[in-house]
């Protein structure tokens, strides 16, 4: 992690870039916006958060003003409705420039991986329940597909989840979940079915953080991006 006093290096560093044409004008627009977003939100605080291991969660909520965090999500409800990723990559450019990666990587996780799911396989209702939210940042997202003992594959994954009428009942527990400190909503891979093949079986569930059952360990300690904050979940 660069200091703050080192961030006043980075416009003669870009100023040696070469000339792209990946980009539109209206992106480069957007990079603008995106630059000053991370000069007044995320660069004056890095050494704080560094220090505490974790962003302020408000890092979201101005990360919802400025649309980054809903990009893929239709306008309706409050997102960009676009499904270019170049913008996407303009605001961890921008990030990563500033040497704010590790403290941009909570909103990446959010905007990138989580949020396409939502849209993507959500039903009109699920999106009417959390797609608001999720862009305006007053829900924080994050996905749990590790678990200790089998790390990401997934055709190894033991937390299980019943039916029970309209519910289902979750058993199992994961680790290394980025966001965990944060989040609101998380998506856990689960098996709901007992097929014969591993890599059947598995089902996509949402899980408000607030449910009666749903516990979060304490936090991880990494050699770094520590600004990842990443704790275990235990679902009972």
């Amino acid at each position: 992690q660069r200091s703050s006093a080192e961030h006043a290096e980075v416009e003669p560093f870009r100023r040696r870039y070469m000339k792209r044409t990946v980009f539109t004008a209206e992106q480069d627009h957007f990079r603008e916006a995106c630059r000053a977003f991370v000069q007044r939100h995320m660069t004056p605080h890095l050494d704080r958060w560094d220090e505490a291991g974790i962003v302020d969660r408000e890092l979201f909520l101005r990360a919802g003003e400025l649309g980054v965090l809903g990009l893929g999500i239709p306008e309706q409800y409050g997102g960009g409705g676009t499904a270019d990723y170049r913008f996407n990559a303009v605001f961890m450019e921008e990030a990563c420039a500033a040497s704010a990666m590790t403290a941009a990587l909570g909103i990446a996780t959010h905007a990138d991986v989580v949020v396409p799911y939502f849209v993507t396989y959500g039903t009109d209702r699920q999106h009417q329940r959390w797609l608001p939210g999720l862009a305006s940042g007053d829900l924080v997202g994050a996905i749990a597909m590790t678990e200790p003992g089998t790390g990401s594959d997934l055709a190894a994954i033991s937390t299980r989840a019943t039916r029970h009428g309209d519910q289902y009942m979750l058993t199992g527990s994961k680790t290394f979940i980025s966001n965990a400190f944060n989040a609101d909503v998380v998506i856990v891979v689960c098996r709901t079915g007992a097929d014969a093949s591993p890599q059947r079986s598995l089902s996509l569930l949402v899980v408000d953080t607030d449910t009666p059952g749903f516990q979060r360990g304490r936090n991880l300690d990494k050699i770094g991006q520590r600004l990842v904050r990443q704790r275990r979940f235990q679902l009972r």
